[in-house]
């Protein structure tokens, strides 16, 4: 996140405190003064200030040696969510999905080369990794991100693909680039995209986009599932369809809700 913005309206000391925030990674809940100033590079006594103004707003909370943030922090992405629509919507159409098919489902949308769920509807089965509202995997070996990175124009998609990550995760799958560019023709070709082991071993799901009331894709679905549990042929064969049937539906319920239109009422 870059402290320098290229405007005069642009706010140096909101861009730190929302580096502040970034800084705690997951599995690192805990961190001391020294570190977040480390991570972020400020100097100690500005990075202090940044994280005692967070603690009177209840989005950081200190003790035990350090510094840690509250469940308060999911409101900001919550917000997101909901001022999308996409949950309210979507929801319904995901408990009927993952009540058919016994699996996962999420929702996810692209930042720079990651992807971040954005809804999702979770049965009980141990996983190799751990998701939730707001979790960020490298796009390209997740369904989800194939099928979002399928949709962008060609300069769109190397803009994005050279973005870091910000997931902290390393994936399996790495190709090159003539491997990535066959991989994201056929997903643009059938529609949909698979992966199979390629984020982690033990995981392999299959996602479909979802689009707005004018063909764009602005989102993508998927069904998650353990690798020693359903194979491939299960996956494709029963899960794939009721998925393309859902993503159909959470589409055309989200285009039903843009040609509504919005009066502001004064009051």
């Amino acid at each position: 996140m870059s402290r320098r913005g290229a405007g005069p309206d642009f706010i140096e000391a909101l861009a730190r405190g929302l580096e502040v925030i970034a800084a705690f990674r997951p599995g690192v809940p805990l961190m001391t003064l020294t570190e977040v100033a480390t991570a972020t590079g400020l100097a100690r006594p500005t990075a202090r200030r940044i994280l005692l103004t967070l603690r009177e707003l209840g989005y950081v909370r200190s003790g035990d040696g350090g510094f840690a943030l509250t469940p308060r922090v999911l409101d900001l992405g919550v917000a997101y969510v909901r001022s999308q629509g996409l949950w309210d919507i979507a929801r319904p159409h995901l408990e009927k999905l993952v009540a058919r098919t016994n699996e996962s489902s999420s929702i996810a949308q692209l930042d720079g080369s990651d992807i971040v769920y954005v809804c999702r509807v979770a049965v009980p089965k141990i996983v190799g990794l751990s998701v939730q509202i707001g979790t960020r995997f490298p796009a390209l070996p997740t369904s989800l991100g194939k099928v979002l990175l399928a949709a962008l124009p060609a300069d769109d998609l190397e803009r994005v693909l050279a973005e870091p990550s910000r997931s902290g995760l390393v994936p399996r799958w790495q190709p090159g680039r003539a491997e990535r560019d066959v991989e994201l023709r056929e997903v643009r070709a059938r529609g949909w995209a698979l992966t199979d082991e390629q984020l982690a071993i033990g995981i392999r799901s299959v996602a479909a986009p979802l689009r707005d009331g004018s063909g764009q894709v602005i989102a993508a679905l998927n069904v998650n599932t353990h690798t020693a549990e359903t194979p491939t042929e299960r996956l494709l064969e029963e899960h794939l369809p009721l998925l393309l049937r859902t993503a159909g539906a959470i589409s055309a319920d989200f285009a039903r809700l843009e040609a509504v239109p919005h009066v502001t009422v004064a009051v």
